[in-house]
């Protein structure tokens, strides 16, 4: 099996900037967006996501599912497109094609 850049889905979400930064203590934890990232890479992502929306049932409950937790609109949308990006991971490493059902 050849070697692959990211190890770890967990690697190429960092990569993404898709992925929550948490800082916690033992009295408080913090999660944050990650606001320094590849413009162009971090907007490809979030035009795939918003688009998923329309075609993809799964991603449609997905970004409900958050926005019935009272998240913003784009908070959602970086949520989706972490998951996506595990997805993505996934399907490059076992070399098979996107499967909704899957999923």
């Amino acid at each position: 099996m050849p070697a692959y850049r990211y190890a770890s889905a967990k690697a190429r979400k960092n990569y993404a900037r898709t992925r929550p930064i948490t800082c916690a203590s033992g009295k408080k934890k913090i999660v944050a967006a990650r606001f320094v990232h590849n413009d162009r890479l971090i907007a490809a992502l979030l035009r795939r996501e918003f688009s998923a929306l329309t075609v993809s049932p799964g991603a449609r409950t997905h970004h409900d599912k958050h926005r019935t937790r009272s998240l913003e609109h784009q908070t959602a949308l970086r949520q989706l497109a972490n998951r996506l990006v595990g997805i993505l991971h996934d399907c490059l490493k076992t070399r098979t094609v996107y499967d909704e059902t899957a999923a």
